[in-house]
């Protein structure tokens, strides 16, 4: 498995993530099995002889169990066993399983977003595990721009879920997380994704929903009808690029498909999508699901093409879905075949994905090296430490005036800490959590440091009555320092759930710019919320030293929080995600899809890419208690890439008056990038007295221009940490066709001749870099 594939488990590249059943979901909840009050599962694996010898059957009879052959053709022979009825009772989420060959029933919908949880059906807590670490959620988890923190967390949830299931607590496969890219502010399910930048996203590497979904529930317009209309150029170099790099370079064994549509096409039912694109043409090596009931969707919300229950089926599987859950495929597969409108072999294809998957996992066979996996492994110190330090890792900077940051514990002997979020628990876990091992709130975590006075100043996020603020004033008045928690939770931006505007609740300014104007000593506004808000009132409030964005940070967010405030930890986070001003969402609507502005709208720019407006904090943004100088040790500054015969130049769209050269562009696929590599070495110098982290983000521009062209992308990032006074070399080697890419108009991934530049960070450092065709 590829270093990038982060949350995919150790035991399965797992790349999906399902959305919540919907509230009206028809599916039942099955029975859980029971195990025993120690926590064994009723069997170990599926072929196990000593299994088959209790079932009355002869396991040597069944060429599926014999560990000598290929898992295709152990696959291939299951599924031949089986009757038709037996067949399509394994193509739903609760597969039943099939007892006169020995098969079990299997429950495919796990979750674990940002740690193990009990969304779904197929895990379970009680007085064996009553609970599982639950790290940061994934915005915050990202800010770290640190694949190896990344990969750590992704190895502790994996352990921990195979010792839940050694315990019979939890299946194999799991639905996580969310990589879509957030395209607009006020989506509710920012919280769950890695950002704004398609390769950021993609590097994040763990799949979900499929394709073009970032709309939940805006202005009564839901996913459940939403068609989003997508152009092509957007398609292939926003959308589907997270998905490109995860299917191709994550070798990932799940996606899933989404419940809206793509230019009035279902996803689950589009098999340019699905059989053509994932299947095909990116070459998965495993299964796609659907969301959670999308095929009843399709049919009672789309309306699409007025298909009955077994058109619909039918067409989802020719499509190329393999997975439903729901029960869709269930109640109407066999219907479906006796009118004629799918083939049994469709339904043997999908059953053969799934059960090769299950036995790459040791469902089958069982897995001896994770056998002593068991509660102990479950809420390790280790896992609680790497929750901690993950929030750290992602908290972001994103004000210090006069260094009011970090406070001093010698001189800061009592806090008053309030807000909303002041003794956040709950809301610290964001969506598809489990049951956390413990909570530190915000008051336990400052705790630590100073006696705390704590006042809430609002009944909750919604902060509809202000008469809790003065109490939050007279604690300031009387503290050596204010630490302000505010912010959003999952009653203002959810699943199901998107932003109307980009501002804090009810009367949280007012208590905000309240307590700052009384407080005695230097005051610290934290913000708690996945997309961002504007908070320039608070920029500009000389009251308020030191401004950090927490996002969700996990069941030890409130210790992560109150470590980096008074300096135990020098924060490196940055934001993965542009914080606008709250007019942005006056100047588009959620519903239109472009990236690029639409003048003849007014439509400005989607993400730092495409929008050239002025900002709260740009992506990328975050400060350190250090200062850190960079220079370019050494650097490859050009390429010469040799065009074949059969190779043709590309034109593109430059700007009135910009001179083009002889060959504009060509298409990547017909170029041999592996001698186009951007190799390049950056010194980080740490020039203050404080250790600390560095993200060193790396874009690239474009030849000057080129119309529609992107205005940067992020091409690598590096996370690196410098003692006070030293320096780091940071080695990049990018390939030069990725890197340098763009998406011409017609949706073609074209690399432009010409000079382009590199840049480190927000324009610190820069060099140009020029392709030449011959």
């Amino acid at each position: 498995m590829p270093h990038f594939t982060t949350i995919a488990f150790i035991f399965l590249a797992l790349c999906t993530a399902c959305a919540a059943a919907r509230t009206a979901t028809k599916a039942t909840k099955p029975t859980k099995t029971s195990p025993s009050s120690s926590g064994a599962a009723n069997y170990t694996y599926v072929c196990d002889a000593s299994r088959y010898a209790e079932l009355g059957l002869d396991m040597s009879t069944f060429s599926f169990c014999n560990a000598s052959l290929p898992y295709e053709a152990r696959a291939t022979d299951l599924v031949k066993r089986m009757n038709l009825d037996e067949k399509v009772r394994q193509l739903g989420n609760h597969a039943h399983g099939v007892q006169r060959l020995g098969l079990p029933k299997y429950e495919w919908w796990s979750e674990a977003l940002h740690g193990v949880s009990d969304v779904g059906f197929g895990t379970f807590f009680d007085h064996v595990v009553p609970g599982a670490t639950s790290f940061p959620t994934v915005i915050l988890t990202a800010a770290s721009f640190n694949d190896s923190l990344w990969k750590s967390i992704g190895q502790a949830v994996s352990t921990e879920a195979r010792a839940m299931h050694n315990l019979g607590r939890t299946g194999l496969t799991f639905w996580s997380p969310n990589i879509n890219v957030v395209r607009d502010p006020r989506w509710g399910r920012a919280l769950e994704t890695p950002g704004e930048d398609p390769f950021v996203v993609g590097t994040y590497a763990v799949n979900y929903h499929y394709a073009a979904y970032d709309l939940d529930n805006w202005m009564r317009v839901d996913r459940f009808h939403f068609d989003a209309r997508v152009h092509e150029q957007d398609m292939v170099e926003t959308f589907l690029r997270p998905f490109e790099m995860c299917v191709k370079n994550g070798d990932v064994s799940s996606v899933m498909c989404s419940y809206n549509r793509v230019d009035g096409i279902p996803t689950c039912a589009d098999p340019n999508l699905l059989k053509d694109k994932i299947r095909g043409e990116w070459d998965l090596h495993g299964y796609i699901v659907s969301d959670c009931d999308s095929i009843e969707v399709m049919v009672d919300n789309h309306k699409f093409l007025s298909d009955t229950n077994e058109d619909a089926v039918a067409r989802t599987l020719k499509a190329g879905l393999d997975l439903d859950c729901g029960d869709y495929y269930t109640n109407f597969t066999v219907g479906a075949v006796a009118q004629g409108k799918v083939g049994e072999r469709e339904i043997d294809r999908s059953l053969k994905h799934l059960y090769v998957v299950l036995m790459r996992l040791g469902f089958f066979d069982g897995s001896p090296k994770y056998k002593s996996l068991g509660k102990n492994d479950v809420c390790s110190k280790a896992n609680i430490e790497l929750a901690a330090q993950a929030a750290r890792e992602g908290i972001v900077l994103l004000t210090n005036e006069n260094r009011t940051l970090p406070l001093s514990s010698r001189k800061v002997k009592t806090l008053a800490v309030v807000g909303p979020h002041a003794n956040a628990t709950e809301a610290m876990i964001g969506n598809y959590a489990g049951v956390p091992c413990r909570f530190i709130a915000p008051v336990d975590g400052f705790a630590r440091y100073g006696k705390v006075k704590y006042k809430t100043g609002c009944g909750d996020v919604a902060c509809k009555n202000e008469s809790l603020v003065f109490p939050a004033m007279e604690a300031a008045k009387r503290a050596d320092a204010t630490i302000i928690l505010a912010g959003l939770d999952l009653s203002v931006e959810s699943e199901g759930l998107d932003r109307t505007d980009l501002l804090l609740p009810g009367y949280q300014t007012q208590l905000i710019n309240q307590v700052a104007e009384v407080a005695k000593g230097p005051v610290v506004l934290v913000i708690l919320s996945a997309g961002g808000v504007d908070i320039s009132f608070a920029k500009e409030n000389s009251k308020i030293g030191a401004i950090l964005w927490a996002g969700y940070p996990g069941e030890e967010g409130g210790q992560a929080i109150a470590d980096v405030v008074f300096g135990t930890y020098n924060p490196g986070g940055r934001l993965p995600l542009t914080w606008h001003t709250a007019d942005y969402a006056d100047m588009l609507p959620m519903t239109s899809m472009q990236l690029r502005p639409v003048s003849s709208l007014g439509y400005p720019g989607r993400t730092y890419k495409f929008f050239k407006g002025s900002v709260v904090y740009p992506f990328g943004h975050g400060l350190s208690y250090t200062r850190f100088n960079y220079s370019l040790a050494s650097a490859k500054r050009s390429v010469n890439i040799a065009m074949a015969n059969l190779e043709h130049c590309r034109d593109l769209d430059y700007a009135h008056g910009v001179k083009r050269t002889s060959c504009p562009a060509a298409l990547v696929e017909d170029l041999d990038c592996r001698e186009g590599g951007i190799d390049f070495e950056v010194e980080v110098r740490n020039a203050g007295t404080t250790d600390g982290s560095d993200v060193v983000l790396v874009y690239s521009k474009p030849p000057h221009g080129i119309l529609g062209a992107h205005v940067k992308q992020v091409i690598g990032f590096k996370r690196v940490f410098v003692r006070a006074g030293g320096s780091q070399k940071v080695h990049f080697e990018i390939n030069g066709c990725e890197g340098l890419a763009i998406v011409d108009s017609g949706a073609n991934r074209v690399l432009p001749s010409g000079g382009h530049s590199i840049v480190i960070g927000e324009d610190v450092l820069s060099f140009p870099f020029v392709v030449n065709f011959s």
